[in-house]
């Protein structure tokens, strides 16, 4: 039977790390202030290894997940990843279909991966890029780390077919609203969907305040002012972004409003951390060790068992939660860092 969690929600997604390591120094999730050169990462016998990811997968599969997402940190630095995508590629959803699988990625090296992986079996990807004016993008990335390498990275996704192609921005006031209008118009110009993220409270590292935020409405505001468009429906429950159709035809883009308009009620995720954490959502304040169940001599089924639990006894609802909260803007409960997560 598959689980279904205290509020009714089933589970469906599975977000797995496969490093806490990045090459870039994001101001909303790695500040390079915290995160510096002597910043120890997790050792290699900590991380999960290809194998113990691959039969995780199989059984949050046998669980009802349809849908397998690879991030970090940043997935891309983690050696030999096309073989954990033929692993993963290989599994089937309960029903017999192919999973859907994809990717994550901050784009730097998608240029060299993006043939290995779609070969091994990776179905799209989602690249995060929050401006095309370099010294803009260099104050999110915290590496001045060129546009252009970045744009070069989704081509050859393109050029793979690792698609529909999704890139995510993150919209921080006094930093990057003004890319908002430009970078629409060049993914309607290219063809793939751009989804707008709320400067999200994820972790205790990025100072994060509430007036920072761009509310959703102001997002929406913003673009259908350029381009008139209407709100289409969800295509199945949890799915995280609101969708808005361009009225001229020209695609889409997506809103993902954690912080203003709250979608816990629907949320079907879990996400396993490179060290084997099983978290239940993006706020948890801690995780359950999977890494030991693996390790420790478990059956697949004491695994099954060990994965129903967890999320049989989920309450999970932080995003509703923090908009109750008047204190200091935020409820004051702790956090896990994005990176360490898997966001």
């Amino acid at each position: 039977m598959e689980p279904i969690d205290s509020l009714g929600r089933p589970l469906r997604d599975l977000r797995i790390s496969v490093t806490d390591r990045c090459n870039f120094r994001c101001t909303y999730c790695m500040p390079k202030e915290v995160f510096g050169r002597d910043y120890a990462f997790l050792p290699r016998d900590q991380v999960l290894s290809f194998e113990e990811i691959e039969r995780a997968a199989r059984v949050f599969v046998a669980a009802g997940v349809e849908k397998l997402r690879i991030t970090g940190g940043e997935p891309l630095v983690r050696r030999d990843l096309p073989r954990l995508i033929a692993l993963l590629a290989a599994l089937r959803t309960t029903d017999g279909r192919p999973l859907d699988l994809t990717l994550t990625t901050n784009g730097a090296a998608l240029r060299g991966l993006a043939r290995p992986l779609a070969e091994a079996g990776l179905g799209r990807v989602t690249v995060s890029l929050d401006s095309l004016d370099d010294d803009i993008f260099g104050a999110m990335n915290g590496i001045d780390f060129p546009v252009s390498r970045v744009l070069d990275g989704i081509a050859a996704a393109l050029e793979e077919g690792l698609t529909p192609l999704k890139v995510n921005m993150v919209v921080r006031r006094g930093i990057n609203e003004a890319s908002i209008v430009p970078m629409a118009r060049w993914a309607r110009d290219i063809g793939v969907t751009l989804r707008f993220i709320e400067y999200m409270d994820v972790g205790h590292s990025n100072g994060w305040r509430l007036d920072e935020v761009v509310p959703a409405q102001e997002l929406i505001d913003t673009i259908t002012a350029a381009w008139p468009a209407e709100p289409m429906e969800a295509r199945y429950r949890g799915e995280v972004a609101g969708r808005w159709r361009y009225a001229d035809g020209a695609g889409e883009f997506g809103i993902i409003s954690s912080v203003t308009v709250p979608f816990c009620r629907d949320c079907t995720r879990a996400r396993l951390s490179a060290d084997g954490k099983l978290y239940t959502c993006l706020f948890a304040t801690e995780g359950r060790d999977l890494r030991e169940v693996l390790r420790d001599g478990s059956t697949d089924d004491e695994l099954r068992a060990f994965v129903a639990e967890t999320w049989g006894a989920r309450d999970d609802r932080y995003s509703e939660l923090r908009t109750l909260s008047t204190r200091d803007d935020r409820p004051d409960l702790p956090r896990i860092e994005m990176f360490a997560m898997g966001g």
